[in-house]
């Protein structure tokens, strides 16, 4: 219904009253200075309370005064009362709170109103479709909001990756990380590099030019000799953290795997609080891997239930175990599960010498795959009885049946994602896309070019080049194709 009305409010706008109203240029979306006035639906789709439409651009006083008629235009950012009628038939439409933001003022730098109306799809509808028929107005492409503030310089192109991550967060951790980039974290990392580069050009460029002047101060050179130095140690801290920043926004990959009737499945549907996998007390009932997006502990992770690794079954069962041994190659955690009342039987003591023990559990560093170590079935132990083997590596007993141990389970997944995805509330701002990994790692080869070249000239060039990198970073010297993949992802109206 609501891509119906959209494509009707669309149709309107296109009509003989504004025939340059609707010209596309290259990119899908005008150029900010073309004149062109959008609107759009802002808040989410479907009935609600209230929902936001918002226009931007110079016709957008006009717009106002047309719906309110004859009332004049509110005071800027303040919320007033109007009844909104249709600027054509003067049929009521709704009794609403609107907003007047003129520019540069405003989220796009140009000129926004906003009608706060009741979010029944007829009121919408109605509000939609006097929109598009006020001359100057079009409909908005996905994202065109957000580019707008981006052109007039509101936002950084890492502050606009910033709001995309906020509005798709699914978690605390994302919604933390998403946060601190909004705020421009990342941003002001990359203008503080690009200033010691522009400072460390300078300093080449005065000898290059001045090298003969006796009133050259001494060791130029060596001072942007260390700045360089001191500027690569920081980029490849960065850089070696760049897959943290990655996986927290786009999940860890967490698998669950053991022997046979472990418990695995009902681990997964734990951790989901859902019945995603079949449990059953029947060996092999998992053949193949099971994948839900899931929150472990305020961090996003997929998590992978498999089938459990023995020998010596059915062709069927076997290439569920060739694939869960997969997924173990690929994971950025493992959770290891054992039958804690069955420890010493053969295919728990093969799962710890063959999983549990190459993966180091308990004592994860950069180079080894992290582990956690779970005993399930703790309620079928005696009570009072001894416990599990004290020759077993570090674990955590669980019962998926009672609950019990489940608190330290989602605390220890906690401590190993912060480490998987880097903890979003300390240190330095993530990279989270793929992008500020590429122009990071160009500008520390650009350095050391720099570094290796005995040509002040090359040497010059090295730095601008590196300077040049950290710009795309935040939106200096931006293709249309590269802004067209980063507001591509956002909805209409934003």
């Amino acid at each position: 219904m609501w891509r119906g009305l959209w494509t009707l409010v669309a149709w309107a706008a296109r009509g003989p009253r504004s025939p340059r109203s609707c010209t596309r240029q290259g990119s899908g979306a005008p150029a900010p200075g073309s004149g062109a006035t959008i609107f759009a639906l802002s808040s989410g789709q479907g009935r609600c309370g209230i929902a936001v439409i918002r226009t931007s651009g110079p016709a957008s006083g006009h717009a106002l005064r047309s719906l309110t008629a004859p009332r004049d235009l509110p005071p800027a950012r303040s919320a007033c009362l109007r009844l909104l009628s249709h600027p054509r038939s003067g049929e009521p439409l709704d009794r609403a709170l609107v907003l007047w933001f003129p520019g540069p003022q405003s989220f796009t730098g140009e000129d926004c109103a906003e009608f706060h109306v009741h979010g029944g799809p007829a009121v919408v509808s109605g509000v939609l479709q006097a929109l598009g028929s006020v001359p100057g107005l079009r409909p908005a492409e996905a994202g065109e909001f957000t580019r707008r503030a981006f052109a007039h310089g509101k936002l950084s192109l890492t502050e606009v990756e910033g709001l995309a991550d906020l509005i798709h967060a699914e978690t605390e951790a994302q919604r933390r990380q998403a946060l601190r980039q909004l705020d421009g974290e990342l941003g002001h990392l990359c203008h503080g590099w690009a200033k010691t580069l522009t400072k460390a050009l300078a300093h080449v460029e005065a000898y290059i030019d001045f090298g003969e002047d006796d009133n050259l101060e001494e060791g130029v050179l060596e001072r942007a000799d260390s700045q360089v130095r001191e500027l690569e140690l920081a980029l490849s801290a960065h850089l070696r953290d760049a897959r943290r920043g990655q996986r927290l926004r786009s999940g860890a990959h967490v698998v669950v795997a053991g022997p046979p009737n472990a418990g695995k499945s009902s681990l997964v549907n734990l951790l989901s609080r859902k019945p995603v996998s079949i449990v059953s007390p029947e060996p092999g009932t998992t053949r193949d891997v099971l994948e839900i997006p899931v929150d472990l502990a305020g961090f996003p992770a997929l998590l992978s239930d498999t089938a459990g690794l023995r020998e010596g079954v059915g062709p069927v069962e076997q290439e569920g175990v060739r694939r869960a041994r997969e997924r173990l190659q690929q994971a950025d955690l493992i959770l290891a599960v054992l039958d804690a009342s069955d420890l010493a039987s053969p295919s728990s003591r093969n799962f710890l010498d063959t999983v549990v023990a190459p993966a180091g559990a308990g004592s994860p560093n950069e180079s080894s795959q992290r582990l956690l170590l779970v005993l399930n079935k703790s309620d079928l132990l005696p009570p009072g009885g001894p416990g599990p083997s004290p020759n077993l590596p570090p674990h955590l007993l669980l019962s998926c049946l009672t609950g019990e141990g489940l608190d330290d389970l989602l605390e220890a997944l906690r401590k190993e994602l912060a480490e998987v995805c880097g903890d979003p509330s300390t240190g330095p701002p993530l990279l989270t896309r793929a992008r500020h990994q590429h122009h990071l790692q160009g500008c520390l080869d650009a350095l050391g070019h720099y570094r290796q070249t005995k040509d002040l000239a090359l040497a010059a060039e090295a730095l601008r080049l590196a300077r040049g990198h950290l710009g795309r970073i935040t939106g200096g010297g931006s293709t249309e194709e590269v802004l067209d993949i980063i507001f591509r992802d956002f909805c209409v109206g934003k």
